[in-house]
């Protein structure tokens, strides 16, 4: 269920692995390469997910080295950079690659879109899957790769549900060929820039599109009066339906927080390429029951900060697929992915927590750090993790 990166990547994985019949159920019409945002994944990810055929090759990239940290300081239009540090990864263009592994999921797996799914089940020995159209079908077994709103974790975990974590994130892009109209910021093709302020931050970053070059922002903050919107149920808010108040509340801390050029940045993007998500977390209490599984964001909701939900997703693929190879039977195979992937998934929730805490909810004093002050911030939020970006799998 769900046909976006985790649903082709699962696709493909059991039918590399034997599965007889594979079926994706995805609920909309429409293009899904159409979405244009942003992501990042770790060059160490990337490559170990290539090596075992998650990540098809060819899908277009772009190189990403070092990361810097500005704020807000007088007579300097683009900030001060008080601390820079390496960034091993690639960014994507979320059409493309959901595009690179739709075209490399294998051409006997059917994908059906506009197939809306209302309820499944996974007891006896079989997954029944409930349509709005009023049939139901029934399978050996059903994967819920249907994201943070999953039908699937409902009958799995229905006491798990995406948490609203206190703030939001407005995110937007578009043709980098705009920046030229700003002059020279001093912005390296290569690097990553994080824009710091009391009570949020904004990082930026170059992205490949499908007519060239694009320039991707997520800027982290808490919304005005967050208690008129409805933030406790999972939602979002898409380009063309920001609501007037969070539109003003953007361009307030723009003029008040940014530095003169980034400010400039943000301000290139077009009404109809920025819209906002509210921030969540989820820990599934169980990743699979009977005969369903849950899969990407249907199983944890990460925040973006840790910059590991691509990767996350075609990771939980690689164990799927590796699981089936070594199991001899339906229930060896989902205690497998269980054992593989429900640690993996709390750790990164966790991670994702910390980082929340130390760039948005309880940030530090900025202004005033200095690299080595920086750096000891950083190694705090890891909290004794390697880094973001994902975990390496056990091989």
């Amino acid at each position: 269920m769900g046909g976006s990166i985790a649903g082709c990547a699962f696709a493909s994985a059991a039918a590399r692995a034997g599965a007889d019949e594979v079926v994706v159920l995805e609920r909309t019409r429409g293009r899904l390469a159409d979405r244009g945002l942003g992501l990042c994944i770790h060059d160490e990810r990337a490559a170990e997910l290539a090596a075992t055929g998650a990540l098809p090759g060819g899908i277009a990239t772009h190189r990403l080295t070092r990361r810097r940290w500005v704020v807000r300081e007088a007579g300097e239009p683009a900030g001060r950079v008080f601390w820079e540090q390496p960034f091993p990864f690639h960014s994507y263009h979320w059409g493309l690659l959901w595009q690179g592994l739709r075209q490399a999921t294998p051409a006997a797996v059917a994908y059906r879109q506009g197939a809306v799914v209302t309820g499944v089940s996974g007891a006896g020995g079989r997954a029944e899957v409930r349509l709005a159209a009023g049939t139901a079908e029934s399978f050996d077994l059903v994967v819920g790769a249907d994201g943070y709103r999953s039908v699937v974790r409902e009958a799995v975990c229905p006491e798990s549900r995406p948490t609203y974590a206190g703030y939001v994130c407005w995110r937007g892009n578009f043709d980098a060929r705009r920046l030229e109209s700003l002059g020279d910021g001093g912005w390296p093709p290569e690097s990553v820039t994080t824009v710091c302020f009391a009570g949020g931050s904004c990082v930026v970053y170059r992205i490949p599109g499908p007519d060239g070059p694009r320039v991707n922002w997520v800027l982290y903050a808490t919304p005005p009066q967050a208690g008129r919107l409805p933030y406790d149920d999972p939602t979002s808010f898409p380009p063309g339906r920001v609501t007037e108040e969070l539109t003003a509340h953007l361009g307030t801390l723009l003029d008040r927080e940014f530095p003169p050029y980034w400010a400039g940045v943000i301000g290139l993007t077009e009404a109809e390429d920025t819209f906002v998500q509210p921030i969540y977390d989820l820990e599934s209490a169980r990743t699979t029951a009977g005969r369903l599984l849950l899969a990407g964001d249907a199983a944890t909701v990460v925040r973006p900060h840790n910059t590991s939900g691509a990767a996350k997703a075609l990771q939980d693929a690689t164990a799927f697929e590796d699981a089936w190879r070594r199991a001899g039977t339906w229930d060896a195979l989902l205690h497998a992915y269980r054992t593989a992937r429900g640690a993996a998934g709390r750790e990164m929730v966790a991670l994702a927590r910390r980082l929340g805490r130390g760039q948005v909810e309880q940030t530090p004093a900025w202004a005033t750090m200095n690299h080595r002050e920086a750096e000891t911030w950083w190694q705090g939020q890891l909290g004794g993790a390697t880094g973001i970006g994902g975990q390496p799998m056990t091989p």
